[in-house]
């Protein structure tokens, strides 16, 4: 039996963006789908909102809003008439022509929608998932076909959204996006928790991340760069009075770069250094993860089997 899911714990927060991070088939669909209930786990335990979701009243799903990998609208349908009807089940619902303004929906809202783009299918299931104006929002992979102007138009919608309060769990593949958005993260691979924490908090406690970091600066042309490189430090001419420098950059490598500006008689006129990225740490992390074997595993999130230790757990602060 092949185990999708193993040994994933996580919690989710009002006013949050919790991002799943991982590669295609890292099993982050899987777990938010357990999260809401849409599949059914073999084990482990699942709290939203203080209910179990597989046993969900109605009451608890007018609460939660969902937005799913491969949209699930029917494909005969056009996007307004469609919005209507979603609005029409919820006893207070946001205003459809709202949603369709702000997601510029209008300007095919006379396609049906298994003619849109992909891109047009995510606004339409992203306006979908907020017409009951949720409490908490599963969306996956909400960017996924998006051309850059629609990418950000739906960032600053997810900001809003969190910032009003709302708790937010996305999946994402996509770096940027979880580095731009996120919160608080949970890199996935091969379907465990592999890495959590705010980015910074990722970048901070990852060496991996500070590796082959670069500076720029700028200074007098032609000095001499063998006492950095006997340092550690990687440093060349670029072009005349312009170098870099690569490293590590701890405090060491740091100090021996101002000795080497004091005894260079070298003041820099700029100095730019590369930012970490979330995609080293990522990089890092999946590397050093080795895949669970069916021998060490100890649960799943597969419909069929056995799960003793698989758990997607919202904090107790959503009941």
């Amino acid at each position: 039996m092949k185990r999708i899911v193993s040994n994933i714990s996580l919690r989710a927060h009002f006013g949050q963006v919790t991002a799943l991070l991982g590669a295609n088939g890292a099993g982050k669909t899987t777990t938010i789908e357990c999260a809401q209930g849409l599949q059914n786990r073999t084990g482990g335990s699942v709290s939203l909102l203080g209910q179990d979701p597989e046993n969900a009243d109605a009451v608890l799903r007018s609460r939660v809003g969902v937005m799913l990998q491969d949209g699930g609208l029917p494909p005969s349908a056009r996007p307004i008439a469609l919005l209507r009807h979603v609005a029409s089940l919820y006893e207070n619902p946001l205003t459809v022509d709202a949603l369709v303004d702000r997601l510029e929906i209008a300007e095919f809202s006379n396609t049906t929608i298994r003619r849109l783009s992909g891109g047009q299918k995510q606004r339409v299931a992203l306006a979908a998932s907020l017409l009951g104006n949720p409490e908490v929002l599963f969306l996956d992979e909400p960017s996924a076909g998006l051309d850059p102007q629609s990418r950000l138009m739906v960032f600053e919608l997810i900001r809003e959204l969190r910032d009003s309060g709302k708790a937010i769990i996305l999946t994402t593949h996509l770096l940027d996006d979880a580095q731009r958005l996120a919160d608080y993260v949970y890199i996935v691979n091969h379907g465990e928790s592999v890495a959590e924490g705010t980015v910074a908090q990722l970048l901070s406690q990852s060496t991996a991340a500070q590796k082959h970091r670069t500076m720029t600066f700028e200074t007098v042309p032609g000095l001499d760069t063998t006492g950095l490189q006997h340092s550690g430090l990687i440093c060349s001419e670029t072009r005349p009075g312009a170098y870099s420098l690569s490293g590590s950059f701890t405090p060491a490598d740091m100090a021996a770069f101002g000795q080497w500006c004091a005894a260079s008689n070298a003041m820099p006129t700029s100095v730019h250094l590369a930012s970490q990225s979330l995609e080293d740490v990522f990089l890092a992390v999946s590397a050093a993860a080795s895949p669970s074997s069916e021998a060490s595993a100890s649960g799943s999130a597969s419909t069929t089997g056995n799960t003793e230790s698989s758990r997607a757990e919202a904090e107790s602060e959503l009941s």
